[in-house]
């Protein structure tokens, strides 16, 4: 019996460049909340494709020599070549170069313009290219920079029809306040608030004329639709709206939730919902902007030499650990740091050691004791019924966790699990009660038990690593088709006298050193061998704004020296306030830090950090701080500079 419909989408993919880690994050999250709903009894409608159309692929075309429809076509059937290799479960793939898409823009736009939502006028204003967005002067950055990706802007002019954004100000600021669950997570909504709506929303040039690839507009062809404009409405589009065949839209939509990287929320939050608004049509139930995957701490990026591509890690290590890694690693909505030997380690950890080699135990001690037979004696003890509990109530806390997008958390209750299960062992001992013929009955129960909460986690695992699962529900020789969420809340659901088939491991533990060194040299053949492609891509970074360069000289003024935190007071005068004790060498420092919002208390004592040790001290909010601790932030995220290895308070960082 289905539970109902659920729609889920990633963003149309700009078919620009080739698909690194960072784009696949999306498309991997998003796959695995369709595979579970579906899993879970929906009827869901996975929606991801490509944003075929402006200037940019002009661009990008003639610098190839190609026409934009040949240089797209090569790229879409990459891109799909990858999400086959990822095993991605999309129900559609949605270009918008498909006629369906143009006749539904068309459509959509004729609407607007019909009822005066939009008009004709002239434009001038400050163009990003890249970003196929106009800025006003306020709005940019220094040196004339894209408040977005902060690439240079140009002044341009020219005729163009403008959707009247500004109508629907009021109408979205109510909209944000009445349904928060619209963007996701707070920062980002508070983000669009305070940024966008309340400083005033201006109309939206929703044509062009200085280029022609693009849908035109139906009543006026020297003009295209603005590539925005277009991209959005491809949720609805492909569902039928506008066609003569709609059943899809009348059941699928409003979307549940549209994932997104957190540079796009704007168009899906603000532009979008007030097309929608416009159209008299219901809003997405939820917008998710995720952060992004650095490397190294920079977004990931062709001029820094810092892209890591999916196919190497899954040609060496499988799929199930790339898609485990990405959603067990970061949490979902914020930015995070992706590099070999974390991924490698996380593998060891989580992956060989406690998942791999808890299946990989049991089975041999049912094989080695009981011939491979699951017994159940019924002979239980009071240490049997914690492990029950954890493993059958974790099911609906997966759930409760995927359903908010923190997959992450999901995946921590599902180690919970196999870690309790572990400690299990070593509470039960199957060793020892293997040495006595009396312990028979209860060694019998020990390794039912063990056998069915593993049941139970190949369950849980379904969604996030659909080969190991498999595996595991093939070494206990259980039939793939009786496979059932609902039976993870369930404990003694293994068949008694069921024979089990110790399998391949599913996971080898890795010499991380040397791991490290093979990766990078297939991620760098890998380039290679891709290497033409790979120049002739357009290079989308983020141009930090460069502060004025300085000398060694210059340098050598400032005395950085290690610190340990003694002590760590909230400030009696200031909410966002630290008041830290610092051990710096024979010394004694107190520094004034505002980093209340990002760490606890508890945490920063025993820290060891990095001063500035001659600063000159000041007075913040009436407490002296003598220094000033280093640390990095980006957007809502702060972590403070340390140390790879301990060294003594005091010592000189130079």
């Amino acid at each position: 019996m289905k539970k109902g419909n659920y729609y889920v989408t990633t963003p149309i993919y700009y078919p620009s460049a080739k698909l690194h880690i960072g784009h696949t994050y999306t498309t991997v999250a998003a796959d695995v909340l369709a595979k579970f709903k579906r899993f879970t009894g929906y009827d869901v409608v996975f929606l991801t494709g490509t944003d075929e159309h402006g200037e940019k692929i002009q661009e990008a075309a003639l610098k190839n020599g190609k026409n934009p429809k040949e240089y797209v076509d090569e790229i879409v059937e990459d891109i799909k070549k990858i999400w086959n290799r990822m095993e991605i479960s999309y129900d559609v793939f949605y270009r918008t170069m498909d006629e369906k898409h143009k006749k539904g823009v068309q459509k959509i736009f004729q609407k607007l313009y019909d009822q005066g939502d939009i008009y004709k006028s002239e434009y001038e204003g400050w163009y990003c290219t890249p970003c196929e967005s106009f800025w006003t002067e306020t709005q940019l950055k220094e040196e004339k920079g894209c408040p977005d990706c902060g690439r240079p802007a140009h002044l341009a002019k020219e005729e163009a029809y403008f959707f009247k954004l500004s109508k629907y100000q009021d109408r979205l600021i109510k909209y944000f306040e009445d349904h928060p669950e619209i963007c996701f997570p707070e920062s980002r909504k508070n983000e669009m608030i305070n940024n966008f709506l309340k400083p005033g929303l201006e109309d939206l040039c929703v044509s062009r004329t200085s280029f022609d690839w693009g849908i035109p507009v139906p009543f006026d062809p020297k003009h295209v639709i603005y590539v925005w404009f277009d991209a959005v409405s491809n949720y609805i589009t492909a569902l039928g709206y506008g066609s003569d065949d709609d059943e899809q839209y009348k059941k699928f939509w409003p979307a549940d939730v549209h994932i997104v990287g957190k540079e796009i929320v704007r168009f899906h939050t603000i532009i979008w919902p007030a097309m929608l608004m416009a159209l008299g049509e219901p809003l997405p139930k939820m917008v998710y902007g995720h952060g992004w995957i650095l490397f190294g701490a920079d977004k990931m990026s062709k001029s820094k030499g810092n892209i890591v591509y999916p196919e190497p890690l899954i040609e060496r290590y499988g799929i199930d650990a790339l898609k485990y890694f990405l959603l067990r690693e970061f949490t979902f909505g914020q930015d995070g740091n992706f590099t070999n030997r974390i991924f490698l380690s996380r593998f060891n950890s989580d992956l060989a050691n406690d998942l791999g080699n808890l299946v990989s135990r049991t089975i041999a001690m049912v094989e080695k004791y009981n011939d491979g037979v699951v017994i159940k004696s019924n002979i239980s003890e009071s240490i049997d019924e914690d492990l029950k509990k954890v493993a059958t109530e974790a099911a609906d806390k997966v759930e409760s966790a995927i359903n908010k997008l923190q997959f992450h958390d999901g995946l921590e209750e599902i180690w919970k699990v196999i870690r309790r299960t572990n400690k299990y062992i070593d509470e039960t001992a199957p060793w020892v009660l293997a040495k006595e013929e009396a312990n028979k009955g209860r060694l019998d129960q020990v390794l039912y038990n063990l056998v069915d909460t593993i049941r139970i986690i190949s369950i849980l695992i379904k969604p996030f690593m659909e080969h190991t699962s498999d595996k595991i529900w093939k070494q206990l020789n259980l039939s793939l088709e009786s496979m059932n969420w609902e039976e993870a809340k369930v404990f003694d659901k293994t068949p008694s006298e069921l024979k089990v088939n110790k399998g391949e491991i599913l996971f080898q533990r890795l010499e991380i050193d040397k791991e490290v060194e093979a990766i990078e040299k297939e991620n760098e053949a890998y380039i290679n061998a891709t290497n033409k492609d790979v120049q002739k891509e357009e290079v989308q970074e983020v141009i930090e704004p460069k502060k004025e360069e300085i000398t060694i000289d210059d340098f050598a003024k400032v005395e950085l020296r290690t610190a340990k935190i003694l002590k760590a007071e909230k400030h009696p005068k200031a909410d966002k306030l630290y008041v830290l004790q610092l051990e710096v060498g024979k010394e004694q420092r107190q520094v004034v830090s505002g980093i209340a919002k990002h760490y606890t208390l508890e945490e920063l004592v025993g820290k060891t950090v990095i001063l500035v040790a001659n600063l000159k001290p000041v007075k913040l909010r009436g407490v002296e701080s003598q220094g000033m601790i280093l640390a990095g932030a980006d957007d809502d995220k702060l972590s403070l500079a340390t140390l790879y290895s301990e060294l003594p308070t005091g010592t000189l960082i130079s």
